[in-house]
């Protein structure tokens, strides 16, 4: 339901236009040097307002340690941690109650939910909830990073995870792909691509836990993603199977192409990590849609109101490193690459 791992278990919680927004974390361990401003960078990666095709909607996003804390380091409590929500403008929700946006989880929650869903903003179900998402990335990103260096006994980087925004609107040159929806007064979407490198071999437990499938089901619940695929993807379906196949050149499981993305057999084979993701069309747009009114039973046109982003796949990658690192933290401590109080 609202919670994601086995040993590295996240828990999320909180409304877009509720007091706050937060993640409670367990199994996080002890010895973790973390500190609020540990969170800024990421944090301001996903904020919108700062880029063109971005919601207007700014919060100030201030991490606020409500447990598993203490003088700057993780104690191996659970660690809780919420973001309040200031500015919100409930009324845009209010005045469309009964006429559920196309696209949105309006009208699925309404039916689930018995009319008692907090409909602002999307509620539960908004994208606002990401800012709890990236927070656990921080956290799970800097133990992939400390658990390599104690493994590898030297100064690499460790294992690394980037995501970059791709294309918009089927463009690889981003400015012109989101200037198609601008000048169609519409909304546009994206694909984005994550890469992780320094991953040791074996992480992964087939058959339902294969590292794909875990990937997949943590990902695909970040909200507007609508696909997938890992390494050639979907391209591997016009493949030869020689094609496709990649030649291992080392004992340590190198292989000369990529083409499986890094993951043979639910497992990592050493590789680098190479997933790609399509991110749809931001629903709220404010082009005249057609949609039910619950109240009367007729169709009728109408416009989203409100702040939205034109295309949510500009704040996508950095919620995307965020998820990728949390399923991989708690891989690591399934195969027991990761102790449970550090020496950093």
């Amino acid at each position: 339901m609202n919670s994601f791992g086995r040993l590295f278990r996240v828990h999320i919680f909180g409304e877009s236009h509720g007091e706050s927004v937060g993640i409670c974390i367990d199994g996080c361990p002890a010895g973790l040097p973390l500190k609020v401003e540990d969170f800024l960078a990421d944090i301001e990666r996903r904020k919108g307002g700062k880029q063109k095709g971005t919601t207007p909607r700014q919060e100030a996003d201030t991490p606020i340690f409500k447990s598993g804390i203490f003088n700057d380091t993780t104690t191996g409590a659970p660690i809780t941690i919420i973001f309040e929500n200031n500015n919100t403008r409930s009324g845009d929700y209010q005045k469309q109650r009964s006429v559920p946006r196309p696209g949105h989880a309006d009208f699925v929650a309404h039916q689930k939910f018995g009319g008692f869903e907090d409909f602002r903003g999307g509620g539960h179900f908004s994208g606002r909830l990401t800012v709890c998402l990236v927070a656990a990335g921080v956290i799970a990103k800097k133990l992939l990073a400390s658990s390599s260096h104690r493994e590898l006994k030297s100064q690499t980087p460790g294992i690394t995870v980037k995501a970059d925004l791709l294309e918009i609107g089927g463009e690889t040159d981003l400015e012109k792909g989101l200037q198609k929806a601008i000048n169609a007064k519409d909304s546009i979407g994206g694909i984005v691509e994550c890469r992780v490198s320094g991953l040791p071999l074996g992480l992964g437990e087939p058959f339902f836990d294969s590292a794909e499938a875990l990937l997949a089901h943590a990902v695909m619940s970040i909200p507007a993603i609508r696909g997938i695929e890992f390494g050639t993807g979907f391209a591997a379906a016009r493949m030869f199977g020689s094609e496709h196949n990649d030649a291992i050149v080392d004992m340590e499981g190198k292989t000369r192409s990529n083409h499986a993305g890094g993951i043979v057999g639910g497992i990592s084979n050493g590789n680098e990590l190479v997933f790609r993701i399509a991110v749809k069309p931001t629903s709220s747009t404010p082009k005249i849609q057609e949609t039910l009114n619950w109240e009367t039973g007729a169709i009728e046109s109408f416009s989203v109101k409100g702040r939205h982003d034109l295309c949510i796949a500009l704040r996508v990658p950095v919620v995307l490193e965020a998820v990728t690192a949390f399923v991989l933290a708690d891989l690591m401590m399934l195969s027991q690459k990761m102790p449970r109080v550090l020496n950093t």
